[in-house]
């Protein structure tokens, strides 16, 4: 389960959630919470911190907008490609421009995306590096991190309307 499924799951019951700091606080009606629930949000608790927070160059419905806009018709015009094409491209951009603002710092001990550790053999390595700190993954579970990175900026994405056709595009 990704941890966009998992926020959307826990707000369709009713849960809050917010960041305060490293750590994830919930208010929930009674009874709702299960233990399945506790261990998806440790599970990706990283992740789900990193979509709560304020970002700082945090962007607007309308900035997406924009750059999806300026994107597919550089693609379009200057590129040759035909509108849908130069659309696909635009929305790439996009996603790649979402997963650079939202970067994941986590705990050295643990894969950000199984949450296992080093026990098992398989050592934990940083893949994404930053100002503040790194990713770290097993190098087995890195593929399917990045691919459900991918996943949460294109939902991200669409839940604002950008890449969707629009009523007068071509």
């Amino acid at each position: 389960m990704s941890a966009s499924a998992v926020l959307e799951g826990l707000h369709r019951r009713g849960v809050k959630l917010r960041a305060a700091g490293d750590r994830l606080h919930w208010r929930a009606p009674a009874g709702v919470i299960s233990h399945a629930d506790v261990e998806a949000l440790r599970v990706h608790k990283e992740t789900i911190l990193s979509l709560l927070r304020p970002a700082p160059n945090l962007w607007t419905q309308d900035d997406w907008q924009v750059f999806f806009d300026k994107r597919a018709g550089i693609a379009e015009f200057d590129g040759g490609l035909s509108r849908p094409e130069a659309e696909a491209r635009a929305f790439a951009c996009c996603v790649a421009e979402m997963m650079n603002r939202t970067l994941v710092v986590s705990d050295p001990d643990r894969c950000v995306y199984c949450g296992g550790d080093d026990s098992s053999g398989d050592r934990l390595l940083p893949f994404v590096a930053t100002t503040t700190g790194h990713t770290w993954l097993h190098p087995a579970c890195w593929e399917s991190w990045f691919r459900g990175r991918q996943g949460d900026a294109a939902a991200a994405l669409a839940a604002m309307g950008i890449g969707l056709a629009r009523k007068g595009s071509r």
